[in-house]
């Protein structure tokens, strides 16, 4: 993990996007605080969280925000929100800070997770 990659990410974000800069900051708090030893890393236009491997993602575009689950396919979508039909990634698409538990997004990051671990 690069400290500075990453706050590099974060200042453009808040930059450039500063009205979906909350959405990414609180998600990105959420990943990070589903276990002691998660880490993290700018990739593919966002920031992955790791947790032995990879469980989930989040991904600035210009309106919203996507919170992508690398094992997502696997997921149990009780409450329908992932959408996707690749093999194994599936997401969940933000356009308001309120999104983030409308969507309930803290149980699928804590599956995603737990997933990860197993």
């Amino acid at each position: 993990m690069s400290t500075d990659k990453v706050e590099t990410f974060l200042q453009e974000i808040r930059e450039y996007r500063g009205e979906l800069f909350p959405i990414v900051a609180r998600l990105r708090d959420m990943a990070l605080a589903s276990a002691p030893s998660i880490t993290e890393e700018v990739k593919y236009g966002g920031l992955l969280f790791s947790s032995g491997q990879s469980f989930c993602g989040v991904f600035p575009y210009k309106a919203h925000v996507t919170l992508e689950f690398s094992q997502g396919a696997s997921l149990t979508d009780l409450h329908g929100f992932l959408s996707g039909d690749g093999k194994y990634r599936r997401h969940i698409k933000l356009e308001a800070l309120q999104d983030i538990e409308t969507r309930r997004v803290a149980e699928y990051i804590a599956q995603a997770r737990a997933a990860a671990d197993s």
